[in-house]
């Protein structure tokens, strides 16, 4: 090589750009795009900034798509706000007072349902949500009132609702995937035994059925069998006992995926009929709660079993970061999954920066998976984000989620 041609070299790479190294929102976007180019033609996803709500990442975002077990996030949502945190359903025992002064109560005993999803017995309580009282404390309550013997009967009472057990996704027919069948007084889930092998086929009288037995352990006669019907509007309260309150039940609603407490939430938001809270009427109310912030879906059961739940990433998107500035925000958050450490994200992103550091609620169908929820930076900010995926394998998709999760924790800008 020539002396001249070697100076000309020279100069040209002297004056060749330099690539600046890309910055960290570039390089995420870069790698959030990335994963989401293996997750199919009818996905989308949606990121924004918490704080200031500005769009990071978008792909397909405004499509709706069905949402899984998403739908439970406007349920708990709707319920916290309209209901409040420290909200509990009750169960009571009614009766029009015609006692003889002697311990005697002439007439019959109402055992009225008011919604709560884990009233049952006190070991199937305990077990199944870690609550202490059951209807063995109802009876206690009961006999403390002075009653000895009831003339009557018990009469269960699940009136609050309609008689519909089902939802849309199972013809309205009590169905193994709701868990049990729908009704404002709930017993063991609906369970015709603890060991959970059959369902009960009439709610309201099985209720009725334990709680005579309850009061018989505690020394209190009851002369007539169990049976089910309303209770009159002159009877008064003898005894109650609560529900968890509102912001546990959402956590035992969103954290394992409750199908038969989101619905039983989702009748309970229902204005009250006389044919009683529907899921319809609750949907109804989620869908006028969801429009308030801005966000909008197209829901038709609680629990996201029904594949006619629709809504886009970007309307998901809003939902939540619209209910960080109301007051029941924490009771919301602390309701959803921690990734790698409880719920249904107990065995997914053990290892990586999401670990700890991103609360999401999973859905998943036949053909559907979805991940929406917070996640933590390593910077102290807070992206929120819903990655919806339809006509896909949900194992497939959710490493798909995964890898996203642990990149926006991973974020350091």
């Amino acid at each position: 090589m020539t002396r001249i041609a070697a100076l000309a070299l020279l100069v040209v790479a002297a004056g060749a750009p330099v690539t600046e190294a890309a910055s960290p929102q570039t390089a995420l976007r870069r790698d959030l795009a990335a994963a989401m180019r293996s997750a199919g033609p009818a996905s989308g996803a949606y990121v924004a900034e918490a704080a200031e709500g500005r769009t990071f990442f978008a792909d397909r975002s405004s499509t709706p798509r069905i949402l899984a077990s998403n739908t439970k996030l406007f349920v708990t949502a709707t319920a916290l706000a309209r209901l409040g945190t420290e909200a509990t359903l009750p169960t009571s025992v009614l009766a029009i007072d015609e006692s003889d002064g002697k311990g005697v109560l002439r007439g019959d005993l109402h055992l009225q349902g008011g919604g709560d999803p884990t009233f049952g017995s006190r070991g199937f309580a305990r077990r199944a949500y870690g609550r202490a009282t059951g209807i063995e404390d109802l009876a206690a309550r009961v006999s403390r009132a002075g009653i000895e013997s009831v003339s009557g009967r018990v009469v269960g009472d699940e009136s609050l609702f309609d008689r519909l057990r089902g939802t849309p996704a199972t013809g309205f027919r009590s169905a193994g995937d709701i868990g049990g069948p729908l009704t404002a007084l709930s017993y063991n889930r609906g369970l015709a035994n603890e060991f959970g092998s059959a369902f009960q086929v009439n709610p309201a009288a099985f209720a009725a059925a334990r709680l005579t037995a309850a009061l018989e352990a505690r020394g209190v006669n009851v002369r007539g069998a169990p049976s089910a019907g309303p209770t009159p509007a002159r009877a008064t309260v003898l005894a109650t006992v609560q529900s968890p309150s509102m912001a546990r039940l959402a956590q035992l609603t969103n954290k394992p995926s409750d199908n038969l407490l989101a619905e039983l939430l989702a009748k309970r938001l229902s204005p009250r009929r006389s044919t009683g809270g529907s899921t319809a009427g609750g949907v109804a109310v989620m869908e006028r709660f969801a429009r308030r912030l801005g966000s909008r879906a197209r829901l038709t059961d609680g629990s996201g079993l029904d594949r006619g739940n629709q809504a886009s990433p970007r309307a998901m998107v809003r939902l939540l970061r619209e209910l960080r500035a109301r007051d029941e925000f924490a009771a919301f958050r602390d309701s959803l999954p921690v990734a790698g450490r409880d719920g249904t994200l107990r065995d997914r992103m053990r290892r990586g920066a999401a670990r700890g550091r991103c609360r999401a609620k999973t859905g998943t169908l036949r053909d559907v998976s979805a991940l929406s929820g917070y996640c933590q930076t390593r910077r102290g900010g807070t992206l929120v984000f819903s990655i919806i995926m339809n006509r896909t394998s949900p194992g497939g998709a959710r490493n798909v989620q995964d890898r996203m999760a642990n990149l926006m924790a991973a974020y350091r800008g």
